[in-house]
Parts: C-alpha cells; sequence; structure tokens
C-alpha cells in the first residue's frame, strides 16, 4: 500500500495521513482546532505538534471556540507556564483573537465552515502530483484566503499556514497520485465535485 512519503517517519505521522490530513471537513469546531495547530506548527515540525496534541486539547479546552475566544491574561499566564503545549505569547494571543473572529463570521449567519469552502464553491481542489517535491507550499486560493481571514481580524496567518491547513482539512487534496488515500478523501465531500488545479 503506498502511501505519502512524508508520512512514513513515525507510527502517529502514518495515522495521521490515513486517517485525518486530507479528509474534507465541516464542523466549525475541528475547523478552529486544526487551524490553530497549523498555527503552533509555523516555525516548527508537524511531527512535533503531533506529539503534543493532547496537551494542547487539554491546555485550550479542546479548542472551544466560546471558551478560547473568552480567555484572560490569567489564562494567557497559565498558557506561558505549561511546558506540553507550544509555550509563544504571540501565538497563544493568536487563539483568542481567532476565535473571536470565529465567532463575528458565525454572527453573519454563515458558519466557519460554510465560509472556507466558499472560496472554492464547496469543491475540492485536486492536486495532480507524482513527488512531494512537486506539491507547492502556497497558490493563489491560499492567498486569497489569507489576506481575507487577515480583513476579518485573523492572526498569526500567512499563506504557507493556510495552504498546509487547506490540505489537511481536505479542501486542496494534495495526496500524491499513487497514494492509497487519494481518491478515498474524495468520496468524502459534500454537496460538490473535486476539481482539478
Amino acid at each position: 500500500m503506498s502511501r505519502c512519503p512524508w508520512s512514513e517517519k513515525t507510527v502517529n505521522m502514518k495515522q495521521y495521513h490515513d486517517t485525518v490530513w486530507g479528509v474534507p471537513e465541516y464542523d466549525d469546531q475541528r475547523l478552529y482546532r486544526k487551524l490553530m495547530l497549523d498555527i503552533n506548527q509555523a516555525g516548527l515540525s508537524w511531527q512535533t505538534i503531533l506529539n503534543k496534541v493532547e496537551a494542547f486539547d487539554e491546555a485550550y479546552d479542546h479548542f472551544a471556540i466560546e471558551k478560547v475566544a473568552c480567555y484572560t491574561e490569567e489564562k494567557i499566564n497559565e498558557l506561558m507556564e505549561n511546558h506540553g503545549i507550544i509555550r509563544n505569547q504571540r501565538k497563544i494571543e493568536a487563539a483568542i483573537t481567532n476565535a473571536q473572529a470565529v465567532q463575528k463570521i458565525q454572527e453573519t449567519g454563515m458558519s466557519f465552515s460554510d465560509y472556507l469552502w466558499s472560496f472554492t464553491e464547496n469543491q475540492m481542489v485536486e492536486g495532480c502530483y507524482q513527488r512531494q517535491e512537486e506539491v507547492p507550499t502556497t497558490s493563489d486560493l491560499s492567498d486569497r484566503l489569507a489576506k481575507d481571514l487577515k480583513k476579518k481580524g485573523f492572526k498569526f496567518i500567512g499563506s504557507t499556514t493556510v495552504y498546509a491547513f487547506l490540505e489537511a482539512v481536505g479542501i486542496i487534496n494534495d495526496h500524491l497520485e499513487g497514494c492509497f488515500r487519494k481518491q478515498e478523501v474524495k468520496q468524502l465531500v459534500k454537496g460538490g465535485e473535486e476539481s482539478s488545479t
């Protein structure tokens, strides 16, 4: 069974690749959580984040949007003392700001999921790559979305982080052509078809 080469390094990377990465996500809570994990990964390896996922969930109240949006200075200080997570004050503050920004989107009557998927008209964008080196780290889509997220008040958001996020939540399908998950994740798209890049 062939997998994307990056996933073969460790057992938990393989499990993440086989069960989570690239699966279309439509739940606001899980989308926000994934965005924050990707933001925390900036400058680090994804393996580092995977090793800390349980600590992150415990420290951040499982990334419950309504709870994180109300975090106080006291909570920020508590998180800064937590050795189980990434102790970067700007990333911690971004979690709060971004939770509030998600709420503002929801207050318009649109879910965070609908907002994100609207950028591709509810379609999965299909990458067609044979080798890992061919896969880009940004695209016009991630540029546009990063710009719009910033306009909506999101922090610590760049095109590279957004591109990785879009791959992870199945808006972009960058499983390689030979990977067994390539076709499987396509079947999970709601209300639209995949489209090629």
